[in-house]
């Protein structure tokens, strides 16, 4: 085994979202992929996305209502985003009705049992033009849509509730292939702690952000002090450690903080003894974006607050 990475003792700052959950189900494994892989598309980073989405779990047709093969998906939005929850019920909309809808044999339940919901439902079966009706079917009070495929079915009504996004971990590898073959081993393992997901292609993130740019129509742009090929450039103002050539990043969005926490130490645990990496560390703006902190060093925190 390679001798433990250095694991900086600093925190992932994470933030506040509202975010809705639902269970897709299909006929079989291929067309349930179709409408995950539809209803998450372009969902990475609320920077230039109209939300964060992800696949959280696979369930087996006898944890479905229907019987079938079925997949829970998460859709985040910051809760700092003005108008938030007219703009997670648009998600909603547009989401399931052009990406899972479309999608043959698929189905749609709501899976968050919250006090606030959208009736998306209604919204949606506006979509069968008059021939659309309400009905009791697996036990769900869901609404019937016709279409030539036969029948769309999606539940009346969506919950939504409180949420946590932005939790990271960032992987300073000595080439690109070890950099990227951790965040990809961590991004498995922050998969296997139920409530998550982790939003960019494949898990990882090659290109972790900072907030603002010296452009003026930019709010976001590339972390300089963090790209390899800059260090020379940047001199001193470099944060890039010695023998890095590659970082990869990893995000992980989920139904609260100790969820994401758990999911983050899931990863670190996954990926300590990895060789190639010179530095597990994570991306943080001085509390400047989220008020949500995840220590990666939970024990040198805790001796720091007692002394």
């Amino acid at each position: 085994m390679a001798p433990d990475v250095k694991i900086e003792n600093t925190y992932a700052e994470a933030f506040r979202s509202i975010y809705a959950e639902v269970l897709i189900t299909a006929k079989d494994r291929f067309w349930l992929e179709q409408a995950v892989n539809a209803c998450t598309g372009h969902a990475s980073s609320t920077i230039m996305c109209d939300c964060e989405a992800g696949l959280d779990h696979y369930l087996e047709p006898e944890e479905t209502p229907d019987g079938r093969i079925g997949a829970v998906v998460q859709f985040h939005i910051p809760r700092f985003i003005k108008k938030r929850e007219r703009a997670l019920e648009k998600v909603l909309i547009a989401r399931l009705s052009q990406n899972v809808l479309t999608c043959p044999t698929a189905k749609v339940f709501n899976h968050l049992n919250s006090e606030t919901n959208f009736s998306i439902g209604k919204k949606i079966a506006y979509f069968g033009d008059g021939h659309q009706f309400q009905d009791t079917r697996d036990n769900q009070p869901v609404w019937v849509i016709p279409i030539m495929g036969g029948e769309f079915i999606l539940s009346r009504k969506f919950g939504y509730s409180d949420g946590i996004m932005g939790g990271n971990l960032w992987f300073m590898g000595h080439t690109q292939t070890s950099a990227i073959d951790a965040a990809y081993t961590a991004a498995c393992a922050a998969a296997t702690t139920a409530g998550v997901i982790t939003t960019f292609p494949g898990g990882v993130a090659a290109s972790a952000s900072k907030a603002g740019s010296q452009y003026s129509f930019l709010f976001a742009s590339t972390y300089e002090k963090f790209c390899p090929t800059l260090r020379d450039k940047l001199g001193d103002q470099s944060g890039v450690p010695d023998g890095v050539t590659s970082i990869m990043e990893i995000i992980i969005n989920g139904h609260d903080l100790e969820t994401v926490s758990q999911a983050t130490y899931n990863a670190l645990e996954a990926t300590r003894h990895l060789a190639g990496l010179e530095m597990i560390t994570a991306g943080n703006y001085g509390g400047r974006l989220g008020k949500s902190f995840i220590y990666l060093r939970p024990e040198l925190q805790a001796s720091s607050d007692a002394a």
